[in-house]
């Protein structure tokens, strides 16, 4: 396999990792946001900025899930269940998890001189 190839199956994980993490993250920050609007009932600033950015990586969770599941040819049942990962908070880390463990390892590059 070339070097191209390698970072070609590389590429769609690694953005679709970044995109599972920092869901993840912004689902945290709209909880907590959630939590000093209603509960507490400080501020609004949270729920205003961490549902807009929670939206906007919401779909971009959703992209990655299926640009790498069309990458790495993944069943319809593990895309299903990507996908579906990104609607209860955290998920997106425990099926990031998931996936990486059970993905195939990339070939080693061989050295060049």
């Amino acid at each position: 396999m070339e070097t191209s190839e390698v970072e070609t199956k590389v590429q769609p994980f690694r953005i679709f990792r970044i995109t599972a993490i920092a869901e993840a993250f912004s689902w945290t920050g709209l909880l907590v946001g959630m939590f000093l609007k209603y509960v507490t009932e400080t501020t609004e600033a949270g729920v205003w900025l961490f549902g807009r950015l929670h939206g906007a990586l919401f779909i971009a969770y959703l992209v990655a899930t299926l640009w790498v599941a069309r990458a790495e040819r993944w069943s319809l049942w593990r895309v299903l269940f990507g996908l579906a990962a990104s609607i209860p908070p955290l998920t997106t880390l425990i099926f990031e998890r998931w996936v990486a463990k059970r993905r195939p390892a990339a070939e080693p590059v061989a050295a060049t001189a």
